[in-house]
């Protein structure tokens, strides 16, 4: 065999072995971006910021917390949509994201199949009803009564609009039968800052954000949205059993990466965020926070996004939630 033919043989063999060794390239080698689409102190940002420092030694990689709120978190939503699919940018959705904005707005710079793959679920949780003490009122019965006698005069604040906080406070003016004027803020932190101050009368916000100041006496959590009473707060009722039955209303997160990522790098992420949720120490530092730690494969997420999108879709549509 001469030298020539030899040399080209053994430099095919040489790539072929290799091949495996550049699929399998180590990943992650660098820091990943963690997009959450609300400003800090929100339940998203909370969330998000347990499970980046759980997850990053888990990585081997520090995972960093980009927050960028606004829009109802469409402006967060277009910037992950618009990354590189590489494995480096997480984007932390939510109902608002998913399953709420679509359906109230026509014209969105993303869309979940189109730009985004699912990883995993995350969690679910409830919004409380909260209000400042300065309010005569301690149950969901008063509340609707406070309402009714200051017709006009009274308002809610939600951490968007078309988030699940607004979702929550219409529904409640719904099916209580009331009328409150909705001020809508950037995320549940600036909110919760308003209704500190007194200058809003009450707040449909996710728990992690008030519990501090409901422990010190600055705010008092009325009732939680969801069907069945919160770990965190088990002494406070449901609205559903303080006077407005079939009332439900809760929050979920989902984290997605955009379009493209490759598989093997999506089978890591949901491989590690499946163990780290159902560990013990993360569901002790989340449950008492209000959130049910919910891992999934990613056509479970695929699949319960497409069933709140339908969900939400006639919900949004009998509150007259459209084209906002």
């Amino acid at each position: 065999m001469s030298y020539l033919k030899t040399t080209c043989l053994l430099t095919i063999a040489l790539a072929v072995c290799s091949a495996p060794a550049f699929a399998q390239s180590p990943y992650p080698t660098k820091p990943i971006r963690l997009i959450v689409p609300y400003p800090p102190g929100g339940g998203s940002d909370v969330i998000g910021r347990v499970i980046a420092e759980v997850l990053s030694p888990r990585m081997g990689q520090q995972l960093i917390i980009d927050n960028r709120a606004g829009a109802s978190t469409a402006i967060g939503a277009d910037l992950a949509a618009k990354s590189p699919a590489d494995g480096y940018t997480l984007f932390l959705a939510t109902v608002t994201t998913l399953a709420v904005v679509p359906n109230v707005r026509p014209k969105l710079s993303y869309d979940f199949k189109r730009d985004f793959a699912p990883v995993s679920m995350l969690a679910k949780q409830p919004y409380a009803l909260i209000t400042h003490p300065s309010i005569p009122v301690k149950s969901v019965r008063d509340v609707i009564a406070y309402v009714k006698a200051n017709t006009g005069k009274v308002d809610y604040g939600s951490p968007g609009v078309a988030s699940g906080g607004h979702i929550a406070g219409e529904m409640f003016k719904q099916m209580a039968g009331i009328d409150m004027t909705h001020i809508t803020y950037k995320g549940s932190g600036p909110a919760t800052s308003d209704l500190l101050g007194g200058h809003i009368s009450f707040l449909f916000s996710t728990i992690p954000g008030i519990q501090g100041p409901a422990k010190a006496g600055k705010l008092r959590v009325i009732a939680v949205t969801t069907a069945k009473r919160s770990g965190a707060l088990p002494d406070t009722p449901t609205i559903a059993e303080s006077g407005v039955p079939g009332y439900e209303a809760n929050s979920w997160n989902t984290m997605v990466v955009p379009k493209g990522t490759p598989a093997p790098i999506i089978a890591r992420l949901n491989a590690e965020l499946s163990a780290a949720l159902r560990a013990p120490e993360m569901k002790a530092r989340l449950v008492p926070q209000g959130f049910d730690p919910e891992p999934s494969t990613p056509q479970e997420v695929t699949d319960y996004v497409a069933s709140e999108v339908a969900r939400y879709g006639k919900l949004l549509k009998g509150m007259g939630l459209r084209d906002m």
